[in-house]
């Protein structure tokens, strides 16, 4: 049976809120994911799992939140070689940059090895209804790119 492990930083509960429901979304697929927020999480942990999603609001112009920094230098010492993986986060348009957090994220997982099997997946603040039901696809998604 696959194995997924989400984690996520969220500050005002709108990444908390899409990890949630794409945690809804790999369950309807037959998983039970692990949903950990960034603080209770280590790079390594990752390579434990067959589909790995992570999430992050995006701060100021384009940055990872202070909270993923650690969590993201970590990841330098780890092979997530034949892992599938996506990324998703909740930005904000009146800034330079939107969404930069998910995009540094999806390259990092590029360079640990791991096969990023979908877009990069960002919204505006909260998740519209529509963009709710897209959160679960997008857990469904990743739980189908395993087999």
């Amino acid at each position: 049976m696959s194995s997924v492990i989400i984690i996520y930083a969220s500050m005002t509960g709108n990444t908390e809120e899409m990890a949630e429901l794409i945690a809804d979304g790999v369950r309807s697929a037959g998983v039970e994911p692990v949903l950990k927020s960034v603080m209770d999480a280590s790079a390594s942990e990752l390579e434990k799992y067959d589909g790995i999603i992570l999430g992050a609001y995006t701060w100021g112009d384009g940055d990872l939140p202070d909270e993923m920094l650690d969590f993201y230098e970590e990841m330098d010492d780890i092979n997530l070689n034949g892992r599938k993986a996506a990324v998703f986060g909740s930005a904000d348009s009146s800034y330079r940059v939107f969404g930069g957090a998910v995009d540094t994220l999806v390259e990092k997982l590029k360079e640990t090895g791991a096969d990023v099997v979908l877009d990069g997946f960002k919204v505006e603040l909260n998740p519209s209804n529509d963009e709710k039901n897209e959160c679960q696809e997008f857990g469904s998604k990743l739980v189908a790119s395993l087999d």
